[in-house]
Parts: C-alpha cells; structure tokens; sequence
C-alpha cells in the first residue's frame, strides 16, 4: 500500500455530517463537521430533504481535500443513520423527502408486514426500512430504487444507486443468515428490482466520478466503499474486533453490542445480529441509562458528587433504575416500574446506588445475550458520557467482573474511515 494513502469515513447524522481521514496506521489526520437543520417534525411523521445531506457531506469533503494538499483520499466509505429511507427514480433524484429513522407512521404497513415476516425478522414495526419502504412506494409506484441514508449519498459519488450493504438492509427485511433476500417479500406490493443488491460493508462498490471527483478535489481512481449504519460505525471504531469483544454505550440509554461467532436473534428482547465481516454483532438496549440520572441531578451536581463517590464500599441497595415504567432488555416487561426506593438522605449515596443498578443492568444483559449463545465478555470497551467518570468504571469492573476499557475512538465517521481503509487494502494486497 503506498505510505501516502489516506481513508475517508464520513458519518451522516441527524444533526451533522462529520468526516474523518485517517492514514494506513490509523491515525486521525483530520476531521471536519457541518451541522445540518433539525429533521421537520410532524406528529409520527419525521422526515428530511435529503439534498441537505449532499450538500453538506459534498462540503465537508472539499474542506478535507484542501486541508490535505497534497495527500489525497484513496477512498471513502459512509455510515448513516439505521432505518433512515428513500425512494429513487431511475436517476437517483428523490421522489419525496427521506423518512427518519425515528418516523412512526407507517402503522398500517407494520401490521401487514407482522402478517407474513418470520418473528425473528428485523423488518417489524412502524420505524422499519420495510414499513417506510411500502408507505413510500404506495405514493410514488414509480420508483425504482430503495435508498438508505448512506446508500443514497454514496451513489451520488458513484452513481450506482441499486446498491447497498447487508447491514442498513436487515430492517428492510434481508436475511443475513442466508445471504439473501427471502421470499415472503413477493407477498408485499413492492417489485423484486426496487430491492438494492446487497454487499457486505467493506466492499469496493465503485469509483468516484471524473466530474464529481474533479469538483470535490478528489483523486479520480477515489474508491467508494460499502459502509454500515452509525451505531455499527461506532462500534468498529472503538478498535472491539475479536470474539468476546463488547461495547458498552453509556449515553441516555444503556446499549450492549458483543462480537459473537453464532447469530443470535430474540425479538422479544429487541435482540438482532448483524454480520461483522466473519463474525456476528449481538446487541441490546435498555431504557436504564444517563437520562435516570439527570432527572434527579443536574450536571455540576454529578460532577460534584462524582469525587465523593465510594465504589468501593457498595451501598446494598437494590436498585432497578428506569427513567418511567416499561423496559425492553434484558427484562422484556412493559409494565417494569423502576426500583428506586428506598432513597437515602445522603444524595451522594443514592447516586452511588443508581451507578450500582445501572452496572447491575448491563451484568444481566450481557448475562442474557450468553444464556442466547452469545460468549461472555472478555472485555468491555466503553463509550458515551458516562464513560468519563472513573468511580462508575471501577463499580462496572467490580459487578462485571471483567477489564472494562475507556474507548479511545468512539466516533462513527472514524469506524468508516476503518472500513475504507479496509476495502482500499483488500484491493491493494
């Protein structure tokens, strides 16, 4: 591989487009971020012009081109927000705007999907590829292309918009395990070729074109490569590569993703598997997480309470922390009311006690994803905010009982530049 080769990743987001280019050792060079407008919302309906994304993703690209003179991109590979969907004429131009991942009127189109999709499909619910997809080409019969975010934005660099990665498509319905496209989708009102071909990500999907590459200061042999959707990207950045490897998400909701050498599917736990090259990636996400915490303090008062934490004298007391009633995984239980009682007078040791549930949460998840035939943990790594605060990692290791890690990368636009260089060297060997 020449020394001068440099890997784009770009990760379009709900509130931005970030690029990151890294070199053939993985080291970030450069980054750069647009911010995009908020998504207009609706009710259920939440959708997006996605030219917005072009624009920016097309601006970010030429910032990093310049600011790289007189290295150049070798390739790019693209991460997007999962379940994020739309319909293409023949040329790529949209016929109506993207529906977001978060959209939920598609009612009708999930009841009718629940009539006839497997129970371990990941297609189920209003917020699926499928469900958008079937709302979407019901008003536009003409189309001829399904698009995810990352999909649509990565043909307007090569042109191929009939092309997409394996996992963007599991809630559109693709069936991973067999590596195609199943059959109870001709019971749908959609036409076979309407469905994109599937390539795993990390696959060279094309060049960029001469006229495009020569607007945005790129290479004219720039390879465009298959990407992945953003919480993938994520997970790929953090460097968790080997059987056993886990990450933990420690943002608003608590979200468990482990590599495993089986595929495990429970949809009654909101459990689904996506394929990481020879591997499985197994996941969950529970309603527990940094939102229980900021519904009873403020950020300077965790910050505050932070270094008076005792991790090391637990509090015994029992906590399920939940945010309202209702959790998903690893209990499936709708009417779970949160445990947060009794609450001491010391507010230092109830935030302890929170910690301690929420590390008593993520022990059972990823106790429930082995009990599946997922392996144990061997190690954690972790990202998200709660990641920062050491007395809280050293509560995790101690009811884990396993290394948790501090994730130096946890941004998706640096699992995508990964996945470019990947796709660039397979190529290059």
């Amino acid at each position: 591989m020449p020394s001068e080769a440099v890997f784009l990743g770009l990760d379009i987001g709900t509130s931005g487009v970030r690029g990151c280019v890294i070199n053939s050792d993985g080291e970030e060079l450069a980054s750069y971020r647009i911010d995009l407008p908020s998504p207009d919302i609706n009710g259920a309906c939440i959708e997006q012009d996605p030219f917005i994304w072009k624009q920016a993703t097309d601006e970010v690209i030429k910032h990093l081109s310049k600011e790289l003179h007189p290295l150049s991109i070798s390739a790019i590979a693209i991460d997007g927000t999962s379940g994020t969907v739309l319909l293409c004429d023949e040329a790529g131009t949209p016929l109506s705007p993207a529906l977001m991942y978060n959209d939920q009127r598609c009612t009708k189109e999930a009841e009718l999907i629940a009539k006839i999709a497997p129970a371990d499909c990941a297609a189920h619910g209003a917020s699926s590829s499928l469900a958008k997809a079937l709302y979407l080409y019901e008003r536009h019969p003409q189309a001829r292309h399904i698009c995810h975010q990352a999909d649509w934005i990565a043909a307007t660099l090569h042109g191929n918009y009939a092309i997409s990665d394996e996992n963007n498509c599991l809630k559109l319905g693709y069936n991973s395990l067999e590596v195609l496209w199943p059959k109870w989708l001709n019971n749908l009102e959609l036409e076979e070729q309407i469905f994109p071909h599937v390539v795993a990500p990390g696959t060279i999907t094309g060049s960029v074109q001469l006229d495009i590459a020569e607007q945005l200061g790129l290479p004219k042999n720039c390879q465009i490569i298959a990407g992945t959707t953003d919480s993938i990207a994520a997970f790929i950045a953090t460097g968790a590569s080997k059987t056993g490897d886990a990450v933990t998400s420690l943002g608003s909701t608590l979200v468990l993703k482990i590599i495993s050498d089986k595929a495990i599917f429970a949809p009654e736990f909101g459990i689904y598997s996506h394929r990481l090259g020879q591997q499985w990636l197994a996941g969950g996400a529970s309603n527990s997480g940094g939102c229980v915490l900021k519904q009873h303090f403020n950020q300077q008062q965790l910050d505050t309470m932070t270094a008076r934490l005792k991790p090391e004298k637990k509090t015994k007391l029992n906590y399920y922390p939940l945010p309202s009633t209702g959790e998903r995984f690893p209990r499936n239980d709708a009417k779970l009311k949160p445990l947060m009682k009794p609450r001491p007078d010391d507010d230092v040791v109830f935030f302890q006690a929170i910690l301690e549930g929420i590390a008593n949460i993520e022990a059972e998840g990823y106790q429930q994803l082995a009990g599946l035939g997922a392996p144990n943990p061997q190690r954690i790594f972790t990202a998200g905010g709660g990641s920062n605060n050491p007395a809280w990692r050293t509560i995790r290791e101690q009811t884990l009982n396993t290394a948790v890690i501090i994730a130096e990368q946890t941004e998706a636009s640096y699992g995508s530049a990964l996945l470019a260089r990947q796709g660039y060297t397979r190529q290059t060997l």
